[in-house]
């Protein structure tokens, strides 16, 4: 059995700690790997020698860093179809898919190619008589990254760009479901010119992650997964002084107006619903037509479409719509929640439950299903579910499916499809969600602006990637500087006016 170990100070180790945890080929459901679990001790022995190299890193100065960038943006090129390939091989997604998971983490390598312009201070020239002031961006020194199964290049490339880029150390701490590919980054990382030690790969769970909060050199922390885990850090890591931007759940609306393109509205639900099997914190898992003719319209649409859907391994290739999801619990608890939707009242049009796909019966395959006549006290509205299920909940009026928005827990993304521009602009000023589609059923901002939910959706004051990436992983230095020509005053023992 293939044993998975850690990235430490430029090299691939074993794990010492003697604990394992089984890494699946969520396709057949069969074992393919053990990944070790870091100790207390692995993980203290890794944040120490990454302090001592990023003491080097942090004076290195941001062009030759950011050449570091520019070579790994090469590097992620050259390799898109091996990490791409190990990436479905753990996560179970289609290999287009796997894909643009790399591409849209290399796109945020390439922006932090613009470190030394991002980390430029301010200079005010006499500020006083004799007196300049200015401004420095200095790195924090050692971050921790902890990032999800979903996204296990993506999420990862986030985090380390800025982190690295603004001169810190990294301990990465990826998802132990899908760990390879982390390994495989860190490896180009290194091969781009990244000092040792700059970025440390520790596999681990829960405890790795405490180890994280409650280390007194780790300055700051960024993580993604769900929303008790991201109040969970963030709550701890405020208690032990250190930065924090925990990004949690979601449960997306798609508002369809009565004069969207309904082909195109369907279209979009089912590529943002069902999409790497909804396994997507920024899927669409809610859409409400307003009226029950766009209702009508819509499901008369969407329902041929999804039950055409192709599900299968991601070696398929391009014949496949989505694959399985990530572990045998992770179905049981999509196919829970449907039951409570059937349970609770809705009406299930496509029924996914008895999906199986022939050879692959012990996969972890979910079939896609659609709800319609969802009501907002169902546990399948209120919940993220995190799978292959689409819930249509019916709106008489636009005031009714904003408001359901506005008031639903989770704030991640959105979407409206209309086209009427006054609605549009209405809804993106009054709506308390942080990221907004018009006629863009999932709207992830690209690189240079930033990504980050509202409301149960995001915890911290800052987003990911874009200016707020550097903000997070950087802290203002002011310095007031006088060059008199001679002493010609005592001590002083008040502050004094500088002009």
């Amino acid at each position: 059995m293939k044993e998975i170990g850690h990235w430490i100070d430029g090299k691939l180790v074993a794990g010492t700690s003697g604990r394992f945890a089984d890494v699946y080929n969520p396709a057949t459901g069969e074992v393919q790997a053990k990944v070790a679990l870091a100790s207390k001790a692995e993980l203290d022995a890794a944040i120490a020698s990454a302090a001592e190299a990023q003491k080097a890193w942090a004076a290195t100065n941001p062009q030759r860093r950011a050449r570091v960038m520019m070579a790994l943006v090469g590097l992620l090129n050259r390799d898109m179809d091996k990490l791409a390939e190990a990436l479905s091989a753990e996560h179970g997604k289609t290999f287009p898919d796997a894909k643009g998971d790399v591409q849209r983490g290399l796109e945020v390598i390439e922006y932090c190619i613009g470190a030394p312009q991002m980390l430029k201070g301010d200079f005010t020239d006499s500020a006083g008589p004799g007196i300049d002031m200015y401004s420095l961006r200095q790195p924090l020194g050692v971050v921790a990254g902890i990032t999800p199964f979903n996204f296990p290049a993506m999420i990862p490339l986030w985090k380390m760009g800025p982190a690295l880029s603004s001169g810190n150390a990294m301990i990465l701490k990826p998802s132990e479901r899908d760990p390879s590919v982390p390994l495989m980054i860190a490896a180009l990382c290194k091969e781009a010119g990244l000092p040792d030690g700059v970025l440390q790969v520790v596999n681990g769970d829960k405890e790795a992650v405490d180890g994280i909060l409650d280390s007194e050199i780790i300055r700051a922390v960024g993580f993604v997964g769900s929303t008790p885990i991201a109040q969970y850090i963030y709550s701890r890591a405020a208690a032990t002084g250190k930065r924090a931007q925990c990004f949690g759940g979601a449960k997306n609306h798609m508002i369809i107006m009565p004069d969207a393109d309904m082909d195109q509205a369907a279209d979009a639900l089912v590529g943002a619903g069902y999409g790497a099997a909804g396994e997507r914190c920024m899927a669409i898992s809610v859409a409400v037509p307003v009226g029950e003719g766009t209702a009508e319209a819509l499901r008369e649409r969407l329902v041929p479409k999804i039950e055409a859907l192709k599900v299968g391994p991601y070696t398929a290739g391009n014949d496949v719509d989505f694959g399985p999801v990530v572990t045998a619990a992770a179905k049981a608890n999509i196919l829970r929640l449907v039951e409570s939707g059937v349970a609770q009242g809705a009406e299930l049009v496509v029924d996914g439950r008895d999906f199986k796909l022939q050879g692959y019966e012990n996969g972890f395959f979910v079939g896609a299903h659609l709800f319609d006549h969802v009501t907002t006290d169902m546990d399948i509205y209120k919940t993220e579910i995190f799978g292959p299920v689409l819930s249509m909940v019916r709106a008489k009026t636009y005031e009714e499916a904003i408001t359901m928005a506005i008031d639903h827990e989770y704030g991640n993304g959105t979407a409206i499809f209309t086209r009427d521009g006054d609605t549009a602009r209405d809804f993106a000023n009054r709506i308390n969600i942080g990221m907004v589609g018009i006629n863009v059923p999932i709207p992830v901002p690209l690189a240079y602006h930033t990504f980050g939910g509202w409301k149960k959706s995001g915890f911290g004051d800052l987003n990911q990637h874009g200016p707020d990436g550097f903000r997070f992983y950087t802290r203002t230095k002011t310095v007031t500087a006088r060059w008199p020509s001679g002493i010609k005053e005592g001590a002083a023992f008040n502050f004094k006016a500088m002009d």
